[in-house]
């Protein structure tokens, strides 16, 4: 039996042109950006001053923001 991919979700702080931060996951040591058309790698290094969520508020914050639930599940 093997075990499920662990990611973890990040936010980073709010700037002018993303008020609500972005959302950032990690799976192994890899680190993505969820961009409208899916995630994007950006390499391993996690911005200071990202902040964990939880998948559920992960998942509320792509409602919040609009963005497709096919692209939230591709990681």
């Amino acid at each position: 039996m093997t075990r499920p991919e662990s990611v973890r979700y990040l936010r980073t702080e709010p700037t002018m042109a993303f008020p609500d931060g972005r959302l950032l996951a990690r799976k192994r040591r890899q680190l993505y950006v969820l961009a409208p058309d899916g995630w994007t790698r950006l390499g391993v290094d996690r911005p200071v001053d990202a902040k964990p969520l939880t998948r559920e508020e992960a998942e509320d914050w792509c409602e919040r923001e609009g963005l497709d639930w096919q692209a939230f599940e591709q990681l």
